[in-house]
């Protein structure tokens, strides 16, 4: 059973928890692999170049999305072709831990599954959706009463 007073706080801590992932991931490739870096990592994998500068708007745009909660559902769909591409082009071969060198698939995964929550669960509390229609303040309400 759902506790339905307590879900829209589960949802918001899943939100910004993941909304935070995908900006510390994207600010690793802007700032400490540099996106050249990165478009040449994403090239010795096979893969365009350009799908990193994609990879690090994405993370970046993606996870300041989910921490304001605007279009929650969308934005974490659209996030999880990078968690794919992280499994399949990178971690995949590397077995299940990600303590293995390289790191494994099991952290990639974790990640996909939780954006795949987040997904169905929508917004949560205080969402971009709450602030503009003021449901935020009407469910600070009826706690009170």
């Amino acid at each position: 059973m759902i506790n339905n007073a307590t879900a829209p706080y589960a949802a918001l801590l899943l939100r910004l928890s993941l909304g935070a992932m995908f900006i510390a991931h994207g600010l690793l490739k802007l700032l400490v692999f540099t996106p050249a870096g990165t478009a040449g990592f994403f090239g010795s994998l096979g893969l365009p170049g350009w799908f990193a500068y994609l990879a690090i708007l994405a993370e970046l745009g993606g996870g300041a999305l989910l921490i304001i909660g605007y279009r929650t559902q969308w934005v974490a769909l659209a996030l999880t072709p990078i968690l794919l591409g992280a499994i399949v082009f990178v971690h995949g071969a590397n077995g299940w831990a990600f303590s293995a060198e390289g790191g494994g698939w099991e952290y990639p995964a974790f990640l996909l599954a939780a954006s795949l929550v987040q997904a169905l669960l929508g917004d949560g509390a205080f969402s971009f959706r709450d602030l503009v229609s003021g449901k935020s303040a009407q469910r600070a309400a009826l706690r009170q009463s």
